[in-house]
């Protein structure tokens, strides 16, 4: 893969920036790292950012992952922003539960869900 290869796809709605996953599996440290720089870039770019990252196409989640997404929640409050996770697989989502994040993202069903829960 080259390293031009975005591992995300960035569409902008009404209220918010919606991320959608490419990969369908985020283990490798590598990607991970990517990904982190891809949505920091997004959060850079607005000065109150409202994000919603949409799983619907991911199946597996690695830890590093959701160190990556603690600290994109970290950066969009820093900034004054507003952050919504959507369509969460399942079995990820246990894994939200057990760790207690499930807690710390306001989790949706579904990106119109996720999209409609923004204040502005």
């Amino acid at each position: 893969m080259s390293e031009n290869y975005s591992r995300v796809a960035v569409t902008r709605l009404e209220k918010a920036t919606k991320i959608n996953f490419v990969d369908r599996n985020i283990l490798e440290e590598s990607v991970i790292q990517q990904i982190g720089e891809e949505i920091g870039s997004v959060i850079d770019a607005a000065d109150s950012p409202k994000i919603l990252l949409d799983f619907e196409n991911v199946e597996h989640l690695s830890s590093a992952a959701l160190g990556t997404l603690i600290t994109v929640n970290t950066k969009v409050k820093q900034k004054g922003g507003q952050l919504r996770l959507a369509n969460i697989d399942k079995q990820i989502y246990e894994v939200f539960v057990i760790t207690k994040l499930n807690k710390l993202f306001q989790i949706h069903d579904t990106a119109e869900a996720a999209e409609k829960s923004f204040k502005k």
